[in-house]
């Protein structure tokens, strides 16, 4: 799960809270009359957006089995986009591979970058983009009401784990084949896709999660790929989320944190003061509880990125400092914020499905030892899913690192909590003939790799697509800055007042409306 721009979803889960909104769902994609497996059908042409221009593209309906291990399986649909290149001999198409899993693969980042030299290819991910959507409201509710208890407690990851249960023997029960939700059948999907399209050979451009997807294509399909660049790259060690790694890391902020004046004046040391607080948590700020494990868990998922991590390294230097206010605005926002961050059917079947979890460890002991920081808790959260969702094992060949002719380059940030790129360089880039890792100091996961200096990454994907050479000349070193844009304290404190003040002003609202007409009432008798 991605917890970004924390302001923004603060501000308008609020407004969602005081205005009781919800959002509209759009029917899913309907498999096509007379269509066969294998068929891309209705293939016309369409225009695609992207940052704010719109581009000449192609969209159709690629027709595959839900599960191709059963020759009796359903057909179901996925979405098809093709943006055609702007010139006039364009190289390799490149296909895009989204993270999560959970989220959409139909939104394509840089386009821009590629569009004169390259189509842009989005095949929609089985499970989430097309006709069957692995939904899990059992789980959704859960996670909306899950303020009232210790999140990463027994208890609530008894009840989770229920819920994905539930969920997953529901849709089996409207018809869903789950064992064909895997990450192998996804690359089958692709590749039906590239052979419906046309193309001799594609790149690959993937990131986090679907860095895996592009891992594990070319191991099943090398002839298919020409070159493939992998962002904030995943590997097999890395699923499991290690305390002591995840320690180290935040003793890489309380070293960078020890060379900035604003830091340092505020802690002498950002990892003992922040093991101290976990360690001694606070239960309440005025009258809003803090939930230890949700923080945690925000907590992780903040520090992933450098732009991210001031707001979050802030709340627990001044809850230190007497103040747990923001601890007590991220309880109130997160089980929100959570709960619509992912397709969980779709995560949890992919994740699954490369079978990275040991039944035989103790997690739940074993993530959170008590001598640690704040232990391990993204992957505390997630391993209620793994025990409960059904079982359905890619080849145990794909589930490890295998040796790799095609050209490859990996690009991770220094600082990267859930893919770290120690990872990426001592157990994948050894097994490619053809690899080579650019690390990009004091970035972080996902959006810090595009963001911080997306013309020094542009130079760097397009010379490696276009010349076989990554050029990262452009990248220039960058130190954290720990000033927040603003002070999560500051918006827990605006929240209390909208929370006292807004009914407030709605009273008075319905009470000078019942006033004015009892006033028109009067002056017309």
């Amino acid at each position: 799960m991605k917890t970004k721009h924390l302001l923004i979803n603060i501000v308008l889960l609020a407004a969602l809270l005081l205005a009781g909104c919800g959002s509209k769902e759009t029917a899913p994609l309907a498999v096509p009359d007379g269509a066969q497996a294998g068929d891309l059908v209705g293939l016309e042409s369409c225009t695609y957006e992207a940052q704010d221009a719109k581009y000449v593209a192609d969209c159709g309906t690629l027709v595959v089995p839900e599960n191709r291990a059963d020759p009796n399986s359903r057909l179901i649909a996925l979405p098809v986009i093709r943006v055609r290149a702007t010139g006039s001999n364009p190289a390799e198409p490149i296909f895009w591979l989204e993270g999560g899993p959970g989220n959409t693969n139909m939104s394509a980042p840089f386009v821009p970058w590629f569009i004169e030299n390259h189509d842009i290819v989005l095949v929609g991910y089985r499970g989430m983009d097309g006709s069957v959507v692995l939904n899990c409201p059992e789980v959704v509710e859960l996670m909306r009401g899950a303020g009232r208890e210790e999140f990463l407690g027994d208890p609530m990851l008894d009840k989770t784990s229920a819920a994905y249960a539930r969920c997953a023997e529901r849709l089996q029960n409207e018809g869903a084949d789950l064992a064909g939700y895997t990450v192998t059948e996804l690359i089958d999907d692709v590749e039906a896709a590239r052979i419906g399209l046309g193309y001799p050979r594609i790149n690959l451009l993937s990131g986090s999660f679907g860095t895996n997807i592009a891992r594990i294509y070319a191991y099943m399909y090398p002839e298919s790929i020409y070159r493939s660049v992998m962002l904030s790259v995943d590997t097999p060690a890395a699923t499991i989320h290690e305390p002591q790694v995840v320690d180290e890391q935040i003793e890489y902020y309380a070293n960078l944190c020890a060379q900035d004046p604003e830091c340092s004046a505020r802690t002498d040391n950002l990892a003992e003061t922040m093991r101290d607080v976990s360690h001694n948590m606070p239960k309440r700020w005025l009258f809003l509880p803090v939930n230890a494990g949700m923080v945690k868990v925000v907590t992780y998922n903040l520090l992933e990125t450098t732009t991210d991590a001031p707001l979050i390294i802030d709340v627990w230097l001044s809850a230190a400092e007497g103040d747990p206010s923001g601890m007590a605005a991220l309880t109130l926002v997160f089980p929100l914020m959570f709960a619509n961050a992912s397709v969980w059917g779709h995560n949890a079947a992919l994740r699954t499905s490369l079978g990275q979890f040991v039944p035989e460890r103790d997690y739940r002991t074993e993530l959170n030892p008590p001598d640690s920081i704040i232990g391990s808790p993204a992957t505390t959260a997630a391993y209620a899913e793994y025990t409960a969702w059904p079982a359905n094992l890619i080849p145990e060949a794909y589930r490890q690192v295998q040796p790799s002719d095609v050209e490859t380059l990996l690009v991770n940030g220094s600082i990267d909590f859930d893919t770290p790129a120690q990872f990426a360089r001592d157990e994948l880039l050894p097994s490619l003939s053809n690899g080579r890792q650019v690390i990009v100091s004091e970035s972080g996961h996902g959006a810090d790799i595009v963001t911080l200096q997306p013309e020094a990454l542009k130079r760097l994907v397009t010379s490696f697509y276009d010349t076989g050479v990554a050029d990262d000349s452009l990248f220039v070193y960058q130190p954290v800055s720990f000033e927040p844009s603003i002070r999560t304290t500051t918006i827990a404190k605006l929240l209390v007042a909208a929370m006292i003040v807004l009914p407030a002003l709605v009273i008075w609202g319905v009470v000078a409306v019942v006033r004015r007409i009892r006033r028109r009432r009067n002056s017309n008798q």
